[in-house]
């Protein structure tokens, strides 16, 4: 089989709102048309595309090897048979006709209706009818209609090419869809399952639902640190990015701040990516003495490059001193500035280990911290 895709873009869509018709309408970072025409690209089994447009927009497609357009009529059967014609004598057997503004279609979904024309003239995707249906008049119910043997149809339509060719020559310029133009021409179109996500943008709540339905679902990762640093000599604990005066300090490789640490380590947690070690090995001589907020920072950075944002921190300083609720509000304020995140997503407390174990005999201090990132 040789198949096209003929994309039906040439209407002007004013229900749907905005300045623009609504298949050159923005939707996260492309034109709607754009995620269209993605999907026919990437499905197997597609040989060429054919995008109609409304005269005007010409200039708003460019032509490929793979995407040729032509300027479709006034009515949608006319875009259709201009499409057609276009295709006619190019050897194409099968052609999915679609409507541009169903951008939510998927390149599996493209292949399994090729698939099905494997033994069929024409398949056409539908969702059976599950809701009550009322005939009503002037706002009023004035009784009910049977569901039963109801679909709500979609698209891509596909059919044998001929075939299709011939019955739009004598359709009804007033047909639905070419189901009814196949159906008027005495084609049998067989169903098979259509997808609740195959929506057709048609008034302006339809951007955010296809906005959901593009981004797929959501990625929402949680990650653990535990670290521990024991005190040595010094008049401050680096505490969370805050000196905090006390009698001793703490060791470690770098400036020994075991909340950032421990903070840290729950990003990388998340993101599967071990830990501070694996990223600034304290082998390494430049990091002995650096300040922590350089490995926070990266571990906020990778993330970001892997598509993440962070929804909320929490961590938890275990000590008997120095006391942390003087300091805590100054923690949370720098941990928003390193992070670039919201203080109120940022949660710092502190307990004692009622004066069991080696934070209890004030030989330590040690931190754990949960961090949450979410991929829309």
């Amino acid at each position: 089989m040789t198949i096209a895709a003929l994309i039906v873009a040439a209407g002007r869509g004013t229900r749907a709102g905005g300045d623009l018709p609504k298949q050159w309408q923005p939707l996260l970072g492309r034109r709607v048309i754009d995620w269209t025409l993605a999907a026919f690209d990437a499905a197997e089994g597609i040989d060429r595309i054919v995008v109609v447009l409304h005269p005007d927009d010409m200039d708003r497609i460019k032509s490929s090897d793979m995407i040729q357009t032509v300027a479709g009529g006034t009515t949608r059967a006319q875009s259709v048979q201009h499409g057609l014609a276009l295709l006619k004598d190019t050897g194409t057997s099968h052609v999915l006709i679609h409507d541009a503004a169903r951008c939510c279609i998927t390149a599996d979904h493209i292949a399994e209706i090729v698939g099905a024309l494997s033994d069929a003239d024409a398949v056409a995707p539908a969702l059976r009818v599950t809701d009550a249906l009322w005939r009503c008049e002037d706002g009023h119910v004035t009784g009910t209609q049977d569901r039963a043997g109801l679909f709500r149809a979609q698209t891509p339509q596909a059919f044998k090419f001929d075939a299709i060719l011939a019955a739009h020559g004598q359709a009804d310029p007033a047909a639905a869809d070419d189901v009814e133009v196949a159906r008027a021409a005495g084609m049998t179109v067989r169903i098979i399952e259509g997808r609740e996500t195959n929506l057709k943008i048609t008034v302006p709540d339809d951007f955010v639902r296809a906005e959901n339905i593009l981004r797929g679902p959501m990625d929402v990762r949680t990650g653990t640190g535990f670290d521990v640093h024991r005190f040595g000599d010094g008049d401050h604990v680096m505490l969370c990015g805050v000196a905090v005066p006390h009698s001793r300090g703490l060791q470690g490789h770098s400036d020994a701040d075991v909340g950032l640490h421990t903070l840290t380590d729950a990003i990388y947690g998340a993101l599967a990516e071990g830990d501070i070690g694996r990223h600034f090995p304290p082998s390494d001589p430049q990091w002995k003495g650096a300040p922590s907020d350089v490995f926070l920072r990266h571990a906020v950075q990778l993330a970001a490059e892997k598509g993440y944002r962070i929804g909320n921190v929490d961590i938890t300083l275990v000590c008997e001193h120095p006391k942390i609720g003087p300091h805590a509000a100054a923690m949370q304020t720098t941990l928003s500035r390193i992070m670039d995140l919201a203080a109120d997503r940022i949660s710092v407390k502190a307990t004692t280990s009622e004066r069991l174990g080696f934070t209890g005999r004030e030989e330590g201090i040690a931190a754990q911290a949960v961090a949450t990132l979410i991929k829309p």
